[in-house]
């Protein structure tokens, strides 16, 4: 199946590692170019190494399909600077994966007022900026995701901030979709659960007794690989989702018992 990426351009945030990494991988390898974006420049750097090297490219002329931008959504100009950088490098923007390291864990009660007002200003407001600019930056037709949590519907256990924070954004996106949806843009949030990542790896530390109670629960058995995630994104992002807007959709095994 074609799902349409060839030369089209997309903004990854969060794309140094974890489920951001993933996506960019996966949209790089079926042919799209892509913006990558983190906090950390190192960071950064490797990771469009990594994503060159399959290519056979080495990493000073890999950023030809992936340009790394080292940018925090906090920052009220990041967005616009990763929809520049797309519009001067590559002469257009088809799309962005929204992805934001998750808040510190603890319940929603025991985390203090600075804990709740970092959170939203990054996870939170920064992700609606990013969706808002992105979607006024784009060329044609689009699609823009946001990685929220299975939290949106319900609660995971000592993660009390992304359980206030993720169904507010899951909102948004609905909201979005409607607003942007005349003018072809798409606009979905992804859940995925429990996918092998480092953020997974220290939340298991954090909870040792969670993972086999979280395991039991999860009808494939086994934790998510960020590559299966990955796949799944880029093909919301492509064109062969074409009629799939407004909807969060879940990425993690089946864990959910709500529809």
């Amino acid at each position: 199946m074609d799902l349409g990426l060839a030369d089209r351009v997309y903004v990854v945030t969060g794309g140094s590692k974890g489920l951001g990494h993933a996506t960019a991988a996966a949209l790089v390898a079926d042919g799209a170019k892509v913006v990558l974006a983190s906090r950390d420049a190192a960071n950064v750097e490797a990771a469009v190494e990594r994503l060159s090297a399959p290519m056979g490219a080495p990493p000073a002329e890999g950023w030809g399909s992936v340009t790394g931008v080292a940018a925090d959504l906090a920052d009220p100009e990041a967005a616009e600077r990763l929809a520049r950088t797309a519009l001067e490098r590559y002469g257009r923007l088809d799309g962005a994966l929204i992805s934001v390291g998750g808040p510190p864990p603890g319940t929603a009660a025991s985390a203090t007022d600075e804990q709740w007002r970092a959170a939203f200003e990054s996870v939170f407001l920064g992700s609606v900026r990013a969706v808002r600019t992105l979607a006024g930056r784009l060329t044609g037709d689009g699609a823009i995701g946001m990685v929220l949590s299975t939290s949106v519907r319900q609660p995971v256990g000592g993660l009390g901030i992304s359980n206030g924070l993720r169904p507010g954004l899951a909102m948004v996106a609905k909201d979005m979709a409607d607003e942007f949806g005349p003018r072809g843009v798409r606009v979905l949030g992804l859940l995925p659960g429990r996918i092998a990542t480092d953020r997974m790896t220290q939340l298991d530390a954090a909870f040792p007794d969670a993972r086999a109670a979280a395991v039991a629960g999860i009808p494939l058995g086994r934790y998510g690989e960020p590559a299966e995630f990955g796949r799944a994104a880029a093909f919301l992002l492509s064109p062969a989702a074409s009629y799939i807007t407004g909807s969060v959709i879940a990425v993690d095994g089946g864990s959910l018992r709500a529809i």
